[in-house]
């Protein structure tokens, strides 16, 4: 395993002015310095620079949604994930369903064996997509899902009734039905809100990104748990993104240069995962 970084990186590529900048806040506040990150736990720095740091950069197409992002958030999440490291070892499915309190079937980010164009395999961490055109939003009959300034797809499980349209109309069969009663909660009772959501029985449960986390600095738990660093968290306001190893890059260079793609973005969704692959694969079917 490859040994944690204790300082954030300031991201190559960047001017000499803005770098300084960085380098300025990285040491300012460094979490993951101060806080002792361990296996399971995680901060996040997202740091914000000028926009013509990287104005004279071009959109690919696959991430001409970029472009179009509003500028009255603060952030703008995504997720990066580096298919070249993925091991398989699934410990992001198990790091989130501890922080979530999830029975073993509801996999949250499940990771595929999937065929690559030589007929070997790869694996596929899928987590919810965090479409940006969400066809599950639309099709819920009581206005359970909803989407937040910031990108995140979440569902108020207060107001679920269970009728599973939103099941059927993700493409990316990121969506769980709680058919059992939850597992005994491990912490105190908490509130029931879209960003940390208790599982209840008879409602549909997604991941959420751990949007309780973000605001904090904190990483998601899949995030975190990544004893490969094959997951990072991104802002595209920022455009900056961050694994567990506290390796920071500037997201836009790092699409660009490792030619990401998203999967099944023919679909019109504008999914805000971005894949990095590298050993021939293509994102179809599972195995």
């Amino acid at each position: 395993m490859q040994p944690r970084a204790t300082n954030l990186e300031v991201p190559a590529g960047l001017s000499p002015e803005v770098a300084q900048e960085v380098k300025k806040v990285l040491n300012r506040r460094n979490l993951l310095g101060t806080l002792g990150v361990a296996a399971a736990g995680g901060a996040l720095t997202m740091v914000s620079y000028r926009e013509d740091a990287h104005a004279a950069t071009t959109p690919t197409a696959s991430m001409a949604s970029m472009a179009a992002q509003p500028k009255k958030s603060p952030h703008a999440w995504c997720m990066v994930i580096d298919l070249r490291t993925c091991d398989g070892c699934a410990m992001c499915t198990r790091s989130c369903q501890q922080r979530h309190g999830l029975r073993e079937e509801q996999t949250w980010i499940k990771v595929y064996p999937m065929k690559d164009s030589s007929g070997g395999t790869f694996n596929m961490p899928r987590p919810c997509m965090m479409c940006e055109n969400p066809p599950c939003l639309k099709v819920c009959p009581v206005g359970a899902t909803l989407r937040t300034d910031e990108g995140l797809v979440l569902v108020d499980t207060d107001a679920c009734v269970g009728s599973r349209a939103c099941m059927a109309a993700c493409p990316y069969e990121a969506r769980y039905f709680n058919w059992t009663e939850p597992l005994p909660l491990k912490r105190m009772p908490m509130a029931n809100v879209p960003q940390m959501p208790v599982p209840k029985k008879g409602t549909v449960g997604k991941c959420v990104l751990c949007a309780d986390r973000l605001p904090q600095g904190e990483l998601p738990a899949c995030v975190a748990g990544c004893p490969m660093g094959v997951l990072f968290i991104g802002d595209l306001v920022t455009d900056l993104a961050v694994n567990s190893f506290g390796k920071s890059v500037v997201l836009s260079e790092f699409l660009r240069a490792n030619d990401a793609v998203r999967y099944k973005e023919e679909l019109g969704t504008n999914p805000r995962v971005y894949y990095i692959l590298g050993h021939g694969q293509k994102l179809g079917g599972a195995v």
